[in-house]
């Protein structure tokens, strides 16, 4: 049975793409360039790189730029820095531009995923998680999409939208996967603790971490949590992929057990790149 399987994929792809889409099209004037909680990139620049990623696997390259992409300050490695020649390429680009290349962009990829197998989702691929398959490609994809469409919300004071659903589980699914690596490599929790997250809202979920020689996720703690941490899933899916700091929002999360431990697995649950 494939991991990443194509038919659920491709359809929260297509639902995610949709709701941007419907997202985008209310957005006018200087709304564009409405500054987002990423560093150095408005509105219509996350809508830029989500142009810019998808052309990328449609076999395009960026556009020219006329400065050193490295040297910004946000640009850390070579993902961003080619996320950032797309963003500064089409920075001249007006808001309907945009919007128009977004449309075309992702009707190509529609195109392309429909005639996909599933034999083309289990094949091996480099991914911006290290290798892996298309599959797992994909799964990425939905996840940077639908969380960009969610800051782009959150720029502009739009309504929440949907953050669970079919389009949420599948995303979030990226974000479970890493809890191991946030619990014991940045969190550094010590050799026996089991940390249980108890989240509320659009993503309420109980899930478990136990540090047996490594940190993993399982089931069940063989034993009571030794940490707690609750809090909504919207607030922590903004803090594992750095939207926010546990400090701007310690009113809204609590802590039980060792609290030193479950503060430190907060402080540094953001792993994205």
């Amino acid at each position: 049975m494939s991991e990443f399987p194509k038919a659920p994929l491709v359809d929260a792809l297509f639902a995610q793409w949709d709701a941007l889409d419907d997202l985008l099209a209310t957005v006018e004037g200087d709304a564009w360039i409405t500054p987002s909680s990423l560093p150095g990139w408005t509105v219509r620049d996350i809508t830029s790189h989500l142009i810019g990623t998808e052309s990328f696997l449609s076999g395009k390259n960026p556009p020219d730029t006329a400065i050193d992409v490295h040297a910004l300050p946000h640009v850390r490695n070579e993902i961003a820095a080619l996320n950032e020649r797309w963003v500064e390429g089409l920075r001249a680009h007006t808001g309907a531009q945009i919007l128009e290349l977004f449309r075309a962009t992702i009707a190509q990829r529609r195109e392309a995923l429909s005639a996909m197998t599933q034999d083309d989702f289990d094949a091996p691929s480099i991914t911006p998680a290290g290798p892996s398959t298309y599959g797992r490609f994909m799964r990425i994809r939905l996840f940077d999409c639908w969380i960009h469409e969610h800051d782009i919300r959150d720029a502009l004071g739009a309504p929440a939208g949907d953050e669970g659903g079919a389009r949420g589980e599948l995303a979030f699914g990226e974000i479970a996967g890493a809890l191991g690596f946030i619990v014991g490599k940045l969190g550094r929790a010590p050799e026996g603790a089991r940390v249980t997250f108890e989240l509320s809202g659009p993503l309420a979920r109980t899930m478990h971490v136990a540090v047996d020689g490594r940190a993993a996720v399982v089931p069940e703690l063989a034993g009571p949590a030794t940490s707690t941490i609750a809090m909504d899933s919207r607030l922590f899916t903004r803090l594992a992929t750095g939207r926010v700091t546990a400090a701007e929002h310690t009113a809204e999360f609590e802590l039980g057990g060792d609290v030193e431990v479950g503060r430190r697995i907060v402080d540094n649950l953001a792993y994205t790149i």
